[in-house]
Formats: structure tokens, sequence, C-alpha cells
């Protein structure tokens, strides 16, 4: 049946693959497919991610907090292979009920507990190290505004946009043409912002300038989803590149893009392991590798 004369049954059900890059993971349940431990390491903090928008957000952070002196930040960092369906293993089910990566557990207290959702991990580890976040009660409702405002946007850019235009199984026009329309607006309202301040909640750099960095700066750097920024014209959001030259330039953000990257380091135990990369691969993230 071809997708124009497609009509949906009454009832749903999960019957043949749905095709696509993510085919052999995509399923409508949740819960574990098998068992298998997560592995601990030394550090006060464990996190199991892989190096998505997502959890790139998390591993920027925390090289970031490194780089502004807290050392008590030590973390090491697992990957999470979710072409391989690691996620659904028992051990991280049960730090993350949904099976979406990055999750962590805070292992700095007398009780180890789990933290899931890039957006909740950001915004603990911002208040218990009082750092990326204003202390004023209005400074911390726009960071949080602008944060809150990423984790919206990510699924119109990603499972949207993203999708249909680069991962989907067949080509549908007016999938496209509404997650494009909707993926310019969302550049347009950084680029709008961006016209009035230097960072998304103000003066300083933020929480929610990593977040939102993490989706949009991929696409303008033209390293995500293909041909994508020429097909959306980044060049016409020129406070959005300013804000990202800006960002590139951060050496905890430029270290977090390696982490748990296939080029960079797979897992990070120490500060030192980035020691081990060649040395161009730092200068390199900057320019997309």
């Amino acid at each position: 049946m071809s997708e124009e004369n497609y009509v949906p049954p009454k009832v749903w059900t999960w019957d043949q693959p749905s095709g696509g890059a993510f085919a052999n993971i995509n399923r409508p349940i949740a819960g574990p497919t098998h068992e298998k431990e997560l592995p601990v390491g030394k550090h006060p903090f464990q996190l199991y991610s892989l190096a998505t928008p997502n959890g790139q957000k998390v591993t920027m952070l925390f090289e970031e907090l490194l780089e502004a002196g807290f050392g008590d930040a030590e973390y090491d960092a697992w990957l999470i292979n979710i072409g391989e369906g690691d996620q659904f293993g028992s051990g991280f089910v049960s730090l993350n009920p949904n099976s979406k990566i990055p999750t962590m557990q805070d292992r700095s207290g007398p009780e180890p507990f789990r933290v899931f959702e890039s957006g909740a991990i950001m915004l603990h580890l911002a208040e218990k190290f009082g750092a990326f976040i204003p202390t004023d009660v209005k400074g911390r409702a726009e960071c949080l505004s602008w944060l809150m405002w990423q984790m919206g946007s990510a699924p119109f850019i990603g499972g949207g946009f993203g999708h249909f235009y680069n991962y989907a199984p067949v080509k549908i026009e007016y999938a496209i043409n509404r997650y494009s329309m909707e993926t310019k607006r969302l550049y347009d309202v950084a680029n709008r912002r961006l016209a009035e301040t230097r960072f998304l909640a103000g003066d300083d750099f933020t929480i929610a300038d990593i977040a939102a960095y993490a989706w949009l700066g991929n696409i303008y750097r033209g390293e995500a989803y293909g041909e994508a920024a020429q097909f959306l014209s980044m060049h016409e959001y020129e406070n959005v590149g300013r804000w990202v030259a800006e960002i590139d330039a951060r050496p905890g953000v430029r270290r977090g893009r390696l982490v748990n990257n296939r080029k960079g380091l797979l897992e990070r135990h120490d500060a030192s392991d980035f020691d081990t990369l060649p040395s161009d691969v730092l200068e390199g993230v900057t320019r997309g590798f």
C-alpha cells in the first residue's frame, strides 16, 4: 500500500517492523529485554550515555564544572550502545525506566540514587554545585524557561525533522515540510533572543545554553542529518551562529563533546583520558571532526 493511500486501522497493532534506521530497537513496550548489570567506577557520579545531543548535554556540563574548578564533579562515563539495545538491559532500566540515554547514578552521598532525563540531570548538577544557573529568582526563572523550551523543542527537531528528513525509509513531503517549518521557527526564536542577549538567559553562560547548543549547534555546523544545514538555510540565523561559535571555543564544551564518542573517548574515567587522544582531535571537534 502506498503512503498516499494509507488508511489507519481502527486499532493499531505491532505486526511488522517500522522500517528506517532504528527499526531494530523500536518497540511499543517498556521494560528490560535482557539481564545485564551496569559497571560502576570510582567517581561520585556514574554516567551511562552516548554522544548524541542529549548525551553531550551532560558530559559538556561535567567538563564545564571541572573546568570551573569543581573537583568533586569527577565522573565515570560508560558507553551505552543504543543501536545494540544496551538501554534495554536490566541494570540500565533500573536507573531509567524509559530506556533512554543519558542516565546517571549520584553516589556522592550516603545513599546512591538515580537521576534520568538530560534536563533533570543538568538541573540536579547545577543546583548541587551552585554553578551555571542564576541564583536570583528572576534569572533562575529565565534560565529554566529556556531550558524547558529546549526540552520541549527537541522532539520536533530530532524525532520530527531529523527522522523524516534523514532516517525515515520513505520521504513524506507533508512530514518533512511540517517539521522543517517548526525547526526553522525554533531557530528563529533563538536567533531573535540572541539578538538581545549574549546567551539565552542573559549575560552569563548557563545550563540553558548547554542544552540548546547540543541540538542547535549540530545542525548549524552541518554535523547532523545529512545536508540539513543547507536544506534549512542555516546562514539565515546569524545570531545563532555567533553564539554557536563562542560556545564551540569553550574548553569544557570541547572535551564534553568527545566523551562516549566513537571519534573521541568511548569511555571516560579520568581527566587524563583526554591525553590519550591524537593532538588534533580537540581542535577538530570544533570543525565537526
